[in-house]
């Protein structure tokens, strides 16, 4: 199907997440989606080539050489 929509469950199966992630990760503009009537649906186009962006992304931070940081001290300020 070219404009496949799909729910939070079909997404949560394919992401083989839990729902509740696949719902927060929507809440919080995490996965391209839109809401039909209050519920979350995504079109499978669109999960395609954010899948693709995230394994390019995570292959790119691995190539990448590691930037010094210097330690965390007490109370999370550097």
């Amino acid at each position: 199907m070219a404009d496949e929509i799909l729910t939070v469950s079909e997404v949560a199966h394919l992401l083989k997440v839990a729902e509740k992630t696949v719902y927060t990760m929507a809440q919080n503009a995490e996965l391209p989606c839109f809401k039909v009537r209050g519920q979350w649906r995504f079109r499978r186009q669109d999960l395609d080539t954010w899948i693709g962006s995230q394994v390019a992304g995570a292959a790119a931070s691995e190539e990448s050489p590691l930037k010094s940081k210097s330690p965390m001290r007490k109370g999370g300020r550097r």
